[in-house]
């Protein structure tokens, strides 16, 4: 059935005062080109390239199969999730909305595990790479490929974890700084370096260089030499996973249902770019029996400098790329905890980790994945064998990513047929055949992936180990995974850790009174379904019907849920009155749909101008009787506070009335007096007729007397 909007912004105060804005826009600040610039920081870097040039030409090839299968269905799925579901929470709430709220909180920790794994494991290899630092290149591949004492490496690492330490503290100075970090570091880190090889690279075959890789059409063909093969080829996959980590910064966007899926895509053609052709010159330069992962891109660096006579330009390259690794740091420690940080607060974290600093950010989740990381450096740095055990955590990681993905797929395929009228400012072309191409290459890409990261890939066989055990390892990690994200959850279950101050909105379904994920027909916009509703975890304040619907919803491709609302209004005579708090107004009573009361609350503006609710004194006494002093206070202040409203409001009526009833009499007494007077103007005119008939009676017969006015006629 089809009625009215019902009012979207009914903002009764939790008992901690905390209400969800749901039409609000973003806080502007983060703009598009820093979020495209965090994205391609996430996902592409020049030293990603060092694995996947072990596959020379053929590696276009992987890139282009890899962007084909799983990063455009990644970029367009995200895209649409984040258009039509642009709360706080990211994968999180798209996860929750719908599969369920445990994968939800998998896929959190998920993420935030995986970063903790991928960068505690790394640090131990960043030492080796610490002679690079300096001009002496031959001293520094050498510390590189040689073992050494932990007297020499220790300090080192520790030189590291200090770096990272330090990182961590800036991503917790807020969006604002590690934007700009980010935005800065990925252009001087990675674009920069990968327009002067560019150049160089051209210079270096002129000069009539032979690339070390077969440059013919054919090489495009990937060599099948097994299922080891493949496994490596799976990190394709998972060097294209992230692209949307950085949703957890959506209502950081002014406007977030156009900026995300634009930077999605640019972003996406821009980390194609690095890939392809960072790949394609270090193959070029360095024979395939060279590579190393942990020294290859210096070794690239060197041998075009040397073409213009500057050997020594990996030094430069070398500390510009830590801009880069400097904004990568930032941005992903940032992301992970930010999303886990604001869905802990709806009650799936201890209380401990819940605590935001001044700039909003989860300051003390993310020391303690610092903290987990050195942990992990240490545990790492004490095995034998660095790059072997780095290279089984990337496999590893990759499996859970993938995870990770595959149950974003089934959300999104689910929320086309669970909330099929939902608006979404972006849609996956070509209908549900479309969803269902899209989504399926996306499954069966990751499933690919997974079953191919357990094979251990053939350029690796020495440093892994048997396949035995490359397998157990593999199995032990995710079943430390899982087996937390199970303990993490049922905690919650058991305890109440929700704050209520959090600004985390409800899934859809529980505000539509549904005990989990199920078919709802609805078409109002979830931004104005979450609309001054109690926070996640907390009771819903305003239930709506499952197949509710918004009459004369807009269709067109971009619908702004702020302004959606707004034009609903305008179309059913509803429009802001220049004192809000005293006037109601209704939904237009047409037959069939039903009445609704619109009680337009006090308008404020945002930078941009768009009109904003703000609860009134009347929606907080309104609203459920608090349970602690302070909100008792508050409330008994909003009453006094509506009541000394109500007597003003008493007075000036008053003082209306008395000026009407004066106004009454005033223009009684004119309109007697124009009565009296009208009355002596006819007596006036009679006895002028009089003396007038008179006179003309004497003008015919003088003799006659005239006659007596004062005596009867017969």
């Amino acid at each position: 059935m089809d009625v009215s909007q019902e009012n979207m912004s009914d903002k009764t105060k939790s008992k901690s005062g905390a209400i969800v804005k749901g039409t609000k826009g973003g806080t502007s600040n983060l703009t598009t080109i820093a979020l495209i610039m965090m994205n391609v920081t996430v996902i592409a870097g020049l030293a990603n390239d060092v694995q996947q040039s072990f596959y020379g030409l053929s590696s276009v090839t992987f890139f282009l199969i890899g962007g084909l299968l799983f990063f455009l269905p990644t970029g367009l799925v995200a895209a649409e999730l984040a258009s039509g579901w642009s709360q706080r929470g990211g994968i999180f709430r798209w996860v929750g909305e719908g599969i369920g709220v445990f994968p939800a909180v998998a896929c959190l920790l998920i993420l935030w595990f995986q970063t903790t794994f991928t960068f505690g494991s790394g640090i131990p290899s960043m030492s080796a790479t610490i002679g690079f630092f300096t001009t002496k290149y031959d001293w520094a591949v050498d510390f590189a490929k040689n073992s050494h004492t932990w007297k020499v490496t220790l300090p080192i690492m520790i030189g590291w974890l200090a770096y990272y330490w330090f990182c961590c503290f800036l991503a917790t100075k807020g969006v604002k700084t590690f934007s700009k970090i980010a935005q800065y570091g990925v252009i001087l880190g990675t674009f920069l370096p990968l327009g002067v090889m560019t150049i160089l690279a051209v210079v270096w075959l002129c000069q009539g260089h032979t690339p070390a890789i077969d440059m013919a059409p054919s090489a495009l063909v990937p060599k099948w030499e097994g299922m080891s093969t493949l496994a490596l080829a799976a990190g394709v996959f998972f060097s294209f996973a992230g692209i949307d980590m950085n949703a957890a910064h959506i209502k950081d966007l002014k406007k977030p249902n156009k900026q995300f899926p634009l930077a999605i895509f640019v972003s996406m053609i821009l980390a194609l770019l690095i890939f392809i052709v960072g790949t394609l010159i270090i193959a070029m330069v360095i024979p395939n029996k060279q590579i190393n992962l942990l020294y290859t891109l210096f070794a690239t660096y060197r041998a075009l400098g040397a073409t213009i006579g500057f050997p020594d330009l990996y030094l430069v390259f070398c500390w510009l790329g830590m801009l880069n690794s400097f904004a990568a740091l930032i941005t992903n420690l940032a992301g992970p905890s930010y999303m886990l940080g604001q869905a802990g607060r709806s009650g799936f974290l201890p209380k401990f980790l819940q605590n935001n600093n001044k700039h909003g950010m989860p300051s003390r989740l993310m020391y303690t994945q610092m903290a987990l990381m050195t942990i992990i450096a240490f545990i790492v740095f004490l095995l034998p064998n660095v790059e072997g055990f780095v290279a089984l955590i990337t496999q590893a990681i990759t499996i859970l990513y993938l995870t990770y993905y595959v149950l974003m797929f089934v959300a999104f395929l689910r929320l086309r047929y669970q909330q099929p009228n939902r608006p979404r400012g972006f849609k996956v072309p070509g209908g549900m055949a479309g969803a269902w191409i899209v989504a399926g290459i996306g499954i069966l890409a990751s499933v690919f992936g997974i079953v191919l990261a357990f094979y251990p890939p053939a350029q690796l066989a020495a440093e892994v180990g048997s396949g035995a055990t490359y397998d157990l390892i593999i199995i032990g990690l995710l079943a430390f995974v899982f087996i937390a994200c199970v303990l993490i959850y049922r905690a919650s279950r058991k305890h109440d850790w929700a704050d209520p101050t959090n600004q985390f909105a409800p899934f859809t379904w529980q505000i539509e009174g549904l005990k989990k994920p199920s078919k709802a027909l609805s078409n109002i916009p979830t931004a104005l379904l979450s609309e001054g509703q109690n926070p996640m975890g907390l009771p819903i304040k305003k239930h709506y019907d499952k197949d509710e619907m918004m009459k004369d919803l807009p269709t067109g491709k971009d619908p702004k849920q702020g302004e959606v609302a707004a034009a609903l209004l305008r179309k059913q005579g509803i429009t802001e009155p220049s004192e809000p708090a005293k006037v109601a107004l209704v939904g237009d009573p047409t037959v069939g749909v039903k009445t609704v009361s619109y009680e337009p609350e006090p308008v404020h503006t945002n930078e941009s101008g768009d009109m904003i609710p703000q609860p009134t004194a009347a929606d907080v006494s309104a609203a459920p009787v608090p349970t602690d002093a302070a909100a008792d206070a508050r409330r008994a202040e909003a009453e006094a506070k509506i009541a000394s409203q109500d007597a003003h409001e008493y007075h000036n009526e008053a003082v209306a009335l008395t000026d009407e009833a004066k106004d009454d009499v005033t223009l009684s007494q004119d309109a007697h007096r124009v009565q009296v007077d009208e009355a002596e103007a006819h007596e006036a005119q009679a006895a002028v007729k009089s003396i007038d008939s008179i006179n003309a009676d004497q003008a015919v017969d003088p003799t006659k007397p005239a006659d007596d006015p004062s005596q009867p006629k017969h």
